[in-house]
């Protein structure tokens, strides 16, 4: 029997997706799941992408956001509607208000990224910024939706928003017939929610997992407790899921569809863009790179094939140079280390001769005299070097000493 939700509510119908679909023909870009040659030898198993980071407004959010705006339009008496968001779901809201002829203003955090927040200007909202966490936003844009009358447009708890991202799951099941696992990035539970309906829908039999950042397992407690739970506090690069709680709508398709979910850490996702971006020359933001960081970190259990959903594309460029810096790091690849020398001719030389015959590559070097805690006749050195693999970069320490250097903590 379909499980309810608290308010009643049944979950998305086979019928529902199958009106989304009808209502997103012509909207979508195309982006069909494809096996990964590389990321399937890395991961033992032969594994497909879903490049959602190639759909409209640079994710899957133009589907929810379409498919409520298209339906609410068709009604008539409705020319506004609003929306909160720090990136995403503000510019398919955008897009899909101006494809469908009505006004939009998106509420913004007054941190968000300048990159998002211009282009939801492109789209053709208007942007109001407010003052404190995305929470808020949304608080904003619920008054501002009663007070005028525009249509609120929720980032994920709506039967509308649900059905259009069950597309996703659709596209799946006809893509990749034989999927034993689909693996789904999770925030507020949209996406998840709608992906494994979708695949229910047409008949598919795959197992679905989805992935929190540790940092931000609003889904997981809710599964605990049952029912939402609002977290303190989130903490993560994976701005695109760093949800406080989800709905009971979306956590009800969860308990009655999802197989588990799992987590995963920062520098897995940081390792996860890295490589997503090294082997398949793929930008994809920290939220859609968690499918890659979960399959690799050995939390998808199995062997059959996987598809990870990339839900996204819009990372800031600032962002992503530290991301890649940190999963330079996290990889084994990029390592810092502080060396304190005698301050006389030649002994600088002498250390990049070491660093040389150690196979490292230096990348940049910090001479000081001034400002550390060093002596009167030393100076400190900072190398920034890039290694081959976690063993090369733990052996780096251990050479330098052997060969008489003083190295720092």
């Amino acid at each position: 029997m379909t499980p309810l939700v608290p308010s009643g509510r049944l979950l998305v119908t086979p019928e529902e997706i199958s009106l989304a679909a009808d209502r997103l023909a012509g909207v979508l870009r195309a982006t069909p799941a494809a096996p990964s040659s590389s990321l399937s030898e890395i991961a033992g198993r032969k594994v497909y992408a879903k490049p959602e980071h190639f759909q409209r407004t640079g994710s899957f959010k133009i589907r929810g956001a379409y498919n409520k705006i298209s339906a609410v339009a068709a009604t008539g008496g409705v020319d506004e509607v609003v929306a909160a968001s720090a990136g995403n779901h503000a510019q398919g809201v955008a897009l899909a208000a101006s494809l469908c002829g009505l006004r939009s203003v998106v509420f913004m955090p007054e941190g968000a990224s300048l990159p998002k927040v211009e282009a939801t200007r492109r789209y053709g909202a208007e942007v109001r910024f407010q003052a404190g966490s995305v929470d808020d936003a949304i608080s904003a844009a619920k008054e501002y939706s009663q007070k005028s009358g525009a249509c609120y447009v929720p980032p994920f708890d709506d039967p509308l928003v649900i059905s259009g991202q069950a597309t996703v799951g659709t596209e799946i099941a006809s893509e990749v017939p034989d999927a034993g696992v689909v693996v789904v990035p999770v925030g507020g539970g949209g996406l998840i929610a709608g992906v494994a309906a979708g695949l229910r829908a047409a008949g598919s039999s795959a197992r679905v997992v989805g992935v929190e950042a540790a940092g931000a397992q609003a889904m997981r407690a809710a599964l605990g407790q049952g029912g939402p739970v609002t977290l303190g506090a989130v903490e993560t690069m994976a701005d695109g899921i760093a949800v406080r709680c989800v709905s009971p709508l979306t956590l009800s398709h969860v308990e009655a569809l999802v197989e588990r979910v799992v987590t995963v850490d920062e520098e897995a996702i940081s390792r996860a863009v890295l490589l997503l971006l090294e082997r398949c020359k793929w930008v994809v933001e920290p939220a859609g790179a968690v499918p890659l960081a979960a399959l690799l970190s050995g939390v998808v259990p199995g062997n059959d094939p996987a598809v990870l959903v990339l839900s996204g594309g819009n990372v800031d460029p600032l962002l992503l140079t530290r991301i890649v810096e940190h999963g330079l790091g996290a990889a084994g690849r990029y390592l810092r280390v502080r060396v304190v020398l005698a301050d006389r001719p030649g002994a600088l030389a002498a250390l990049a001769t070491v660093v040389g015959e150690l196979g490292l590559n230096l990348l940049s070097v910090e001479h000081r005299r001034s400002g550390t805690a060093v002596g009167v006749r030393e100076v400190e050195v900072e190398l920034t070097l890039e290694t081959r693999d976690p063993a090369h970069r733990d052996a780096v320490a251990p050479a330098l000493r052997s060969h008489g250097f003083h190295l720092e903590p």
